[in-house]
């Protein structure tokens, strides 16, 4: 197995026992970093601070990575214009923090019969926030629910 040292140069290809006992001689422990190569590669390291780097790498990416949550505006097809503007606030608030919107809108009873206009109340909702994002999914009914799912354009 080809053996690295403890302060990272090459010792070279020696048998197992031999760089065993090297690293026993430094006191520290043999790792294999990579056993699917030919010769397998193994460093000489302490094998309790290289797991405690690895959790501290790990933990430091997971603080970076960014979620993407969905948020949910309602609306209905009779929203009146200044209901429907407060509604646009904060989807465009959304958008902004980097977030998908889901914009549903129900239709109760008599309502079905005007499936038109509420089509026409999302794709305002979308011309409205254009410049944060675009549909992801177009509206389309699902039961007596219209709904429209934005995502926020890239900065």
């Amino acid at each position: 197995m080809r053996v690295i040292g403890h302060d990272g140069e090459q010792i070279g290809v020696l048998k197992r026992l031999e760089a065993i006992a090297r690293a026993e001689a430094v006191g520290l422990d043999l790792i294999m970093m990579s056993p699917n190569a030919r010769p397998p590669v193994c460093k000489i390291m302490d094998y309790g601070k290289y797991k405690y780097d690895q959790s501290k790498k790990a933990n430091e990416a997971k603080k970076k990575q960014h979620v993407i949550q969905v948020k949910e505006v309602k609306v209905r097809a009779s929203t009146d214009q200044h209901d429907l503007d407060v509604k646009l606030k904060n989807v465009r608030k959304f958008l902004e923090a980097g977030n998908k919107v889901k914009v549903s809108l129900r239709f109760r009873g008599r309502e079905m019969a005007y499936v038109g206009r509420g089509r026409e109340q999302l794709e305002h909702v979308a011309e409205q926030v254009k410049d944060l994002g675009k549909p992801d999914k177009m509206p389309n009914m699902e039961g007596r629910q219209m709904i429209m799912i934005i995502n926020p354009l890239k900065k």
